[in-house]
Parts: C-alpha cells; structure tokens; sequence
C-alpha cells in the first residue's frame, strides 16, 4: 500500500506529521480506544489523532448525531441552528468568550484570531513562543522547531522559518521569546510595545513536548500585555481537552481571544475563534466596514451536531476520570525510567501525556528538543510492535474508552521497549544511563 501510496502522493501521504521511518502503517477502522490496520494489526489508541477525539473511534452519539445530520444534508449556503447551539455551548464554558465564529482547521482558526487582533489594534506584529505551534500558515510556521545553529541567544531568539517558502518580510513580523522565561519576554516585547498587535500562546506548549507553565508566567503574561494595552491570544486547540472550561478555566485567567479546534468537531474538521463581542464584531456583515470571513464549510451542521454531541458527553466529572488516567500513566513512564535505570521523565497535564529520553528539567524548547530523539523513535517502532500507538515523538492523550487496563498495556510495552533501546542509549547518549 506504500508503495501504491507514493505513486499518487508525494512522499506516500498527504499530512506531514502522519510520517515516520521507514513507513507509516494505514488505518482500516477504529472503534473506542482500538485502532485496526489494512494488516490485521489491532492498537491502543493513545495518538486520537493529535488528541482530536477525545470520546476514541465512532462514539455512539457522534455517529448518530452527524449520521442523521447527513440524511438532511451535508452543508448549505446558509446559517444553521447547530451553528448557535455549538457557538452557545463553547460560550457558556468559557468566560472570556462572548462571540465565536466557525472555520475548518486548527491552522484557519490562529489566522483568523491574529487577523482580528491586527484589525482591532491596527499594530501588525505578533509575539509567539519558540517551539510554539500554531498551525501552518505564513505567520505561525516561525521557529516551530529551529535547530540550535540558527535559533540564537535565548536573550534574543532568532525568527527561524520552519519551512521553505516562508519570505522575511514574514519573520520580520514575528517576535520569537522563551516560553517560561519572564525576563526575556517582557524585555522583549516592552522593547517593541509600540508594533505588537498580540500575544498568541498555547497554555501548555504542544508539539514542543507537552510543557506546562512554571512560576506563574501565563499570569505574569496576562499581567505584561494589559499593563503594556497590547491583546492575548491563548491557543486552546488542543488544552481546551484538559477542562471544562480549557486551561484558561483551570488557571482562571482571561485573554482577549482564544482560538479551539480539534474536539469541538467531533472528530469532524474544525476551527473555531473567539472572543469579547467589541473585537469579534470586526467580522459582522452588518457593522460598516468589516472584514469579511467565508469559508465554503464553515459550521457545516455535519460538523456542528458531532461537535455538540461531543461537549454533551464531556461534563466535569468525565475530564477528572480521564486526567486521572493520564496521571496514572505519566507516574508509570516516569516509575519505568527509574526502573530502566535510565535517565528520563514524562511530561504534560492530565489527559496530555509525553515521555523524554532527558533528565534535565524541562521548561521551554530548547530544553526538550536536547533529548535522545532518535531513541524516542525507537521506542515508538516497539510501542507499535506491541500494540500501542502514539506520536513518533512521544505524544500521548487518553480518550474517555480507556480505563486502567490501556494503562497497565502502554506501561507494559513502555517498560519492553525500554530494555530494547537501553544498548542504543548506552552508546548514543551514555549520559542518560543511570
């Protein structure tokens, strides 16, 4: 099937992140937290698409919510009630959040919010984490994952792109700082107050290795930014998963617009912006002067009602049952290191779960990309040899099928890959051997 792949698509996929060495696998069906390949194989699902879905593989009340939905109609040129009950019900969790407007990706979503932020500020540059992520249009693909010969001082982070085709006059606009570092940061964007349109942050960073804030700097940013008058963007597309009001909810703190993806579809594409009502109305047909946002799917009802049967079917009580396993298995990634006698940690908040071959403490980009990928990689070919899927780079997330016994299976394969890999290390990196 690979090869057959590569014919049609370059490389044999089309989404980047779904690669790895030598090939990927292809996916027949999932169902709960199982996951079955064209070879008969069958997985624990602990990838859920990039935390995607939450509920696993063909929940009952997603499927028959978007199945009845596509009796009546996949889309239409047209408004929809679903549209307000999904708006409704992301509003009502989320008290910084007044207004919401719909789009199809995580990506269409940060765009959109940096745009409104522009608009609304009239200023153009925007601050961003280093490692950040925040999907892959121009403005976000900067300093993603810069290599350490061209990502510069940690005082004066470089502006690196992540891709070709990125021009500078895009770097130029964007001001890279240290996540969990408040001297620099505030050094840096007091620096350029006068030219910054916002602050956009993931509450926990993502693709940089699941790191938390240390020492209160989401606050000491939400501080910075209204002391400075300039607007904050928390990017929630994929914390929004960890409460039932995101991160921001847990940690009580207020930005101006947050943008949500990923379970608010329901395993169905989406995006989503929003924010207080004085800055979303810069998108309203019926205010002079507005800017106009269309997309041909945007809120389609397909998507909306599997968004709303997904919220329905997460209530407090299932976030803290679902946290408690991801708790669980970071206390077991970190148990079967010690018990490896190997140096490494796992990472992350309560359903967000990644191990790292590092034993220093981890509180920015720069700090976990200096692990042992390559073992990492390795452990990822023996998860699946055993089982169990994840990110090749370690991403774990629990969805609401699981229980103690998907656990004790990743742990158990954890533990076997470990002593697999335990050589490598030793010649590799024989610093992280105990």
């Amino acid at each position: 099937m690979y090869e057959r792949a590569q014919n049609i698509l370059p490389g044999g996929d089309t989404r980047t992140v779904t690669f790895f060495n030598p090939y990927p696998f292809f996916v027949l069906k999932g169902k709960g937290c199982r996951l079955h390949d064209i070879d008969g194989n069958v997985y624990f699902d602990f990838l859920n698409n990039y935390t995607a879905l939450i509920h696993g593989h063909a929940h009952r009340a997603i499927v028959k919510a978007a199945s009845e939905q596509l009796k009546k109609g996949p889309s239409f040129a047209a408004p929809t009630e679903s549209q307000c009950r999904l708006a409704e019900m992301i509003c009502d969790r989320v008290k910084s959040v007044e207004q919401v407007r719909f789009c199809n990706t995580g990506t269409e979503a940060t765009m959109m919010a940096i745009r409104a932020a522009r608009i609304f500020s009239g200023k153009s540059r925007v601050v961003k984490m280093e490692g950040g992520y925040h999907g892959t249009h121009d403005l976000a693909e900067v300093s993603i994952t810069p290599s350490p010969e061209k990502f510069g001082s940690i005082e004066q982070p470089e502006s690196v792109p992540q891709s070709r085709g990125i021009p500078k006059s895009v770097l130029d606009e964007v001001i890279v700082v240290p996540f969990n570092n408040k001297q620099v940061t505030e050094k840096r964007i007091t620096e350029h107050r006068d030219e910054i349109a916002c602050v956009i942050v993931e509450p926990m960073l993502g693709a940089a290795g699941l790191i938390p804030q240390e020492e209160g700097y989401l606050q000491f940013l939400r501080d910075l930014t209204r002391k400075l008058n300039l607007l904050l963007i928390f990017d929630e597309i994929i914390t929004f998963r960890l409460g039932f009001s995101g991160l921001q909810g847990i940690y009580g703190i207020e930005p101006e617009l947050t943008t949500f993806g990923k379970i608010i579809g329901g395993g169905f594409p989406v995006g989503a912006f929003g924010g207080r009502k004085e800055m979303m109305r810069v998108f309203s047909p019926v205010e002079k002067g507005f800017s106009s946002h269309s997309g041909t799917f945007n809120g389609n009802p397909v998507t909306m009602g599997a968004g709303i049967a997904c919220l329905e079917h997460l209530t407090p009580d299932v976030f803290e049952r679902i946290n408690s396993l991801g708790d669980l298995l970071r206390d077991g990634i970190n148990k079967a290191f010690k018990k490896a006698e190997i140096k490494g940690q796992g990472t992350g908040m309560g359903s967000l779960v990644q191990p790292h071959f590092n034993p220093e403490r981890i509180y920015d980009y720069r700090t976990a990309q200096s692990g042992n990928y390559e073992a990492m990689a390795l452990v990822h070919l023996g998860l699946l040899e055993r089982g169990i899927n994840m990110a090749p780079r370690g991403e774990c997330s629990i969805s609401t099928p699981m229980s103690q016994k998907a656990i004790k299976a990743y742990l158990t394969a954890f533990e076997e890959s470990l002593h697999d890999v335990k050589p490598f290390i030793a010649e590799t990196s024989p610093e992280l051997i105990q």
